[in-house]
């Protein structure tokens, strides 16, 4: 029997599920013809791949060996397949970007409406994710590109800086100023009332970090998982948070206030994965983000 890739897909699937019931379901084949198939499988290679012994389905050593060059190779042919498709003159594309939710707010809408504008042949699937998670993404070939901050990345990743993102403390504005505002004592921060990012987003990490260095406890009044909820709260309200400046500069209702010592700074930057095949869309996408910060002002990194 040749060897054909559904093969391994349908091999990768029960090593997933760890039950041939619930990979057919996904695959939507029936359960007899995937065993089937994976039996021949293992019958071309000449050795047992999976261990049925057991409630659930796993992986013997040898399977696990085999998954592992299964899903490069997977891997691999997808990325020659998107290569064969690559359109130079950017007339069709497609780039997959995944980002920390922060970028959400301020980076993102302008990025993809000038991408738009200039190739409107090249599709764009955006996903929000963990830092984390975006690294793993780009390993897998589930992702193009990724805007994050700089750091420690996993073996494979490269980072390129694109600017450097300042924060400060943010209120409701109160009407045009004379002068730009003095700095404000962090210690004051302990008798104010705060409505923050949640955990989910790296920035309140960075905050909180802050804030334990400098042995300040602000009154947490109010948490929210998107930046719109947040700007809202904090422009209807009393309460004070902390937002990186490329936001609020957007935000007509909202001042910034510096704090003294100023918040660290974070760089911005576009990672890929170090031997992945960069399509003429990534290309494209990477002039476009430094073309943009560059035109907005942002801190160079």
């Amino acid at each position: 029997m040749a060897l054909e890739l559904r093969h391994l897909r349908y091999l990768l699937a029960v090593a997933e599920h760890g039950s041939f019931t619930r990979a057919a379901e996904d695959l939507h084949i029936s359960q007899p013809t995937l065993s089937q198939q994976v039996k021949q499988l293992e019958r071309t290679v000449g050795v047992q791949l999976l261990d049925r012994t057991g409630r659930t389905v796993r992986l013997t050593d040898a399977g696990e060996a085999y998954t592992h060059h299964a899903r490069h190779a997977l891997r691999d042919l997808a990325a020659a397949e998107r290569a064969v498709h690559d359109v130079r003159d950017l007339s069709r594309g497609h780039l997959r970007l995944g980002l920390t939710p922060t970028f959400t707010a301020y980076l993102v809408g302008p990025l993809i409406a000038e991408l738009h504008a200039r190739h409107p042949g090249v599709t764009l699937a955006v996903r929000e994710m963990p830092q984390d998670r975006i690294e793993t993404g780009l390993l897998d070939d589930e992702l193009d590109l990724g805007i994050a901050f700089a750091g420690p990345h996993l073996a494979g990743i490269e980072a390129a800086a694109l600017f450097t993102e300042t924060l400060s403390l943010v209120t409701a504005a109160a009407g045009p100023a004379a002068d730009p505002p003095k700095p404000l004592p962090v210690t004051t921060l302990a008798d104010r009332q705060l409505a923050l990012l949640s955990g989910d987003f790296a920035t309140r990490t960075h905050i909180d970090a802050y804030f334990a260095q400098h042995h300040v406890s602000p009154r947490i009044a109010g948490e929210a998982n998107s930046i719109q909820a947040l700007t809202e709260i904090v422009r209807r309200t009393s309460l004070a948070t902390v937002l990186p400046d490329a936001i609020t500069h957007d935000h007509p209702h909202l001042t910034p206030l510096p704090l003294d010592p100023a918040l660290p700074t974070r760089t911005v930057t576009l990672l890929r994965r170090t031997d992945a095949y960069r399509t003429a869309a990534a290309r494209a996408f990477t002039r476009l983000a430094r073309e943009l910060v560059h035109s907005r002002g942002y801190a160079p990194a």
